[in-house]
């Protein structure tokens, strides 16, 4: 019988629910929005299925990619809909024009997340996109596994958990599956994100629109949040940078991912997918070419089929090295470091007033911090510019040691001497407006000799 004593050690998948032969496990929500199994023991007999198919309780092997390629799709339609490069929808569609079935995930009528089939290719536009909430499962292993009996091919994405399960679920592998997984940074607080929609369009969830996590109007380096909804007879639209955004701030942060997150069981190719597809972040460093801004896929071939699959879309790949990628895509391997105010979060979220508001709060960056971080960003920048505008015969040596914060070691950094004399100084201000609110300089003003 399965026994979640630890929330670290359930990443929510709902195998066990799907497996078991005598329907005795539920998923409840817990306070921070996390579902979690519940097994009623009257009705259950200890027969272990349920521990059997859990990925966290036995977890694959990791393994590294056959082969490692840049690719693009060339409809550029698909590909602006798409959050990276739009390779998700090539393998979906030669699947379809085969006659098979493709599971992927799209939102409900409260957006929220869940699993669904396509048979069509008009089907699959509600896939397209990523979706930063963790997705309900329901049934899809036990239908894809009905399709599969069938001789029908399917293909299955999900996050590395996700896929994992489902190979433990089926307990073979199966020739006419294709498993897709992608580089997971973490599933977010489904709780959050509904409060969080609650608040932005004043309890008029369902007369959202549209939502977009990734625009890419602004680029696909620089993308952006974007909702549009009705409400009062009038039509809003949602739109800022993802860095800018309350919602996305807290998810990149790592504030409000799962438990079983931050000691990802899936990463390293233990999910044994067949294909793993990505944002290829620095792409532009190894291949300038493959990089105008609107889109690049990382894909990962770890198995034949994986590999026959992707030859079968007829693109014009480019193709680099593990290496290469790891460094600069750790969370290839890399599962999220929990942040330090993760608990105070959820400590606080039910009593809050605004949820925005307390985001702005939790990542807050307390002055003191703030002002001990302008001599690491400016303050060679600053000597070298007092060099250049006076002269001087004393010689400075400057030391700043930054304090520990939020888990990062501490930093020592030594200026090197400048032969030169400090003027007088006028005054300081340390968020000067004059180039933006956003793009704030340190200024500081030399009082003249008199």
């Amino acid at each position: 019988m399965i026994n979640i004593t630890d929330q670290y050690n359930c990443c929510g998948c709902e195998a066990c629910v799907q497996t078991c032969p005598k329907h005795c496990i539920s998923f409840d929500e817990d306070a921070e929005g996390f579902r979690y199994p519940k097994v009623d023991s009257s009705l259950c007999v200890e027969c272990g299925a349920c521990e059997k198919v859990c990925p966290v309780l036995t977890p694959y092997e990791s393994r590294k990619p056959q082969q490692v390629q840049a690719a693009i799709n060339p409809d550029e339609k698909i590909r602006e809909q798409s959050s990276s490069g739009g390779i998700f929808s090539i393998l979906a569609e030669n699947v379809i024009r085969e006659g098979g079935v493709v599971f992927g995930v799209r939102f409900d009528e409260r957006w929220q997340a869940v699993f669904d089939h396509a048979e069509t290719i008009e089907g699959l536009a509600a896939f397209r996109g990523s979706k930063y909430l963790q997705a309900r499962v329901g049934n899809a292993f036990v239908e894809a596994k009905n399709y599969l009996k069938n001789g029908r091919k399917v293909l299955f994405s999900g996050t590395p958990c996700q896929i994992a399960a489902l190979r433990h679920f089926l307990h073979r592998d199966y020739d006419n599956l294709l498993c897709v997984d992608f580089i997971c940074h973490g599933t977010p607080s489904p709780k959050v994100w509904r409060m969080y929609l609650e608040e932005v369009t004043q309890n008029a969830v369902r007369a959202i629109r549209d939502v977009q996590f990734r625009n890419k109007r602004q680029g696909w380096k620089q993308f952006n949040f974007d909702m549009t909804y009705d409400a009062d007879e009038q039509h809003y639209n949602i739109s800022s940078w993802h860095r800018e955004n309350h919602y996305m701030r807290i998810f990149l942060d790592d504030v409000i991912l799962r438990p079983s997150c931050y000691a990802c069981k899936a990463k390293g190719g233990r999910s044994h997918s067949d294909l793993t597809i990505a944002d290829f972040w620095g792409i532009g460093q190894l291949n300038p070419q493959m990089d105008d801004d609107r889109g690049t896929s990382l894909v990962l071939l770890h198995t034949d089929k994986g590999i026959a699959s992707f030859e079968a879309c007829h693109l014009n790949p480019w193709q680099a090295q593990y290496d290469d990628v790891l460094r600069l895509n750790p969370a290839v391997e890399r599962s999220a470091k929990e942040h330090p105010k993760r608990s105070d979060f959820f400590y606080h979220l039910d009593c809050a007033e605004s949820v925005t508001k307390l985001i702005d709060d939790t990542l807050r960056i307390p002055l003191y911090i703030r002002l001990r971080r302008i001599p690491k960003r400016y303050l060679k920048a600053v000597l070298r510019k007092l060099k250049s505008a006076v002269g001087g015969v004393k010689s400075y040596a400057l030391t700043y040691s930054a304090p520990v914060i939020y888990g990062h070691r501490s930093l020592a950094c030594t200026v090197p001497a400048y032969n030169m004399q400090f003027p007088a100084v006028a005054a300081v201000v340390f968020r000067s407006k004059h180039h933006g609110w956003k793009s704030y300089r340190i200024k500081i003003q030399i009082a003249e000799n008199k």
